[in-house]
C-alpha cells in the first residue's frame, strides 16, 4: 500500500465558527482517532485536497507529520464535501499501529469485459464494490483487482473466489456477490410479453360470458 507525508497541526479552536474561520485561512479540520480517543487537527487545504484527488478511493497510508515533532501513522477514512460548492469541509483519520492488525474495507475494481457481455448481449451487474479484510496495516492492499473477461451469462464472481495476499484474511461472507452476468433484456422482454397475453385471456373470456347472457336474455323476452 502507498505511503505519504502530510504536514499537520494539533489545534484547540472547535465548533462551527472555528472551523469556518479555518477553512477562510486555507486549512481543514480534521479528526485523528483510536480506541475511543480522538484529537482534533488542522491540514493545509491544498495538501490534504490533492491527496484525496490522488488516492481516488483507494487505501492509503498517511504519515502525519505535526510542527511539535509528534507523528502519527493514520488511514485516511472519510471526508465530508459541501454538497452545493464542492468544496472539502472535514476528514477523519485513523490512527493505526504497524504491530497491531486492523479491520477496514478495500474497493473491489474489475478489468475486462465479461464474454456474456460483449459475445451474448448480456447485462454485467455489480453487487458489491468493497469488501471488508483483517491484516496488518503494512499488508493493506490499495485496491483488489480481478479480471472478469471469461465470465459468461449465468457466471458471478464471489467474495471468495479472490485471491487474498499472505497475511489478509476476509471478513466479508465468502459467498456474497460481487458481479454478476446477467441475461440479455431481451428475453425479459418476451416473458412479459407472454405474461401480458395470459393476463388478457381471461378479460375475452369474460366479454363472451357477458355477451352470451345478454342474447339470451334478449331471446327470453321474445
Amino acid at each position: 500500500m502507498e505511503k505519504v507525508s502530510l504536514a499537520a497541526e494539533k489545534r484547540e479552536e472547535h465548533g462551527k465558527g472555528a472551523a469556518r474561520t479555518l477553512r477562510r485561512d486555507g486549512m481543514i479540520p480534521a479528526i485523528v482517532y483510536r480506541e475511543g480517543k480522538a484529537q482534533s487537527i488542522k491540514i493545509n487545504r491544498i495538501a490534504l485536497a490533492k491527496l484525496i484527488n490522488t488516492v481516488a478511493g483507494e487505501q492509503v497510508m498517511v504519515d502525519l507529520n505535526f510542527s511539535d515533532g509528534d507523528r502519527k501513522l493514520a488511514l485516511l477514512k472519510n471526508f465530508q464535501v459541501d454538497p452545493i460548492k464542492r468544496e472539502l469541509l472535514h476528514t477523519d483519520f485513523f490512527e493505526v499501529s504497524l504491530t497491531e492488525k486492523v479491520r477496514i474495507t478495500v474497493h473491489v475494481a474489475t478489468t475486462g469485459e465479461p464474454i456474456g457481455v460483449k459475445r451474448d448481449a448480456g447485462i454485467l451487474q455489480h453487487v458489491l464494490r468493497e469488501i471488508e479484510i483483517e491484516c496488518l496495516p503494512d499488508n493493506i492492499p490499495g485496491k483488489i483487482e480481478v479480471d472478469i473477461s471469461k465470465y459468461e451469462v449465468g457466471q458471478s464472481l464471489h467474495v471468495g473466489d479472490l485471491k487474498m495476499d499472505e497475511g489478509i484474511k476476509l471478513i466479508t461472507d465468502p459467498h456474497d456477490v460481487i458481479v454478476t452476468v446477467i441475461a440479455p433484456v431481451v428475453e425479459v422482454e418476451a416473458t412479459a410479453e407472454a405474461a401480458a397475453e395470459v393476463a388478457v385471456e381471461p378479460e375475452l373470456a369474460k366479454k363472451g360470458k357477458k355477451e352470451e347472457e345478454g342474447a339470451a336474455a334478449t331471446k327470453k323476452e321474445k
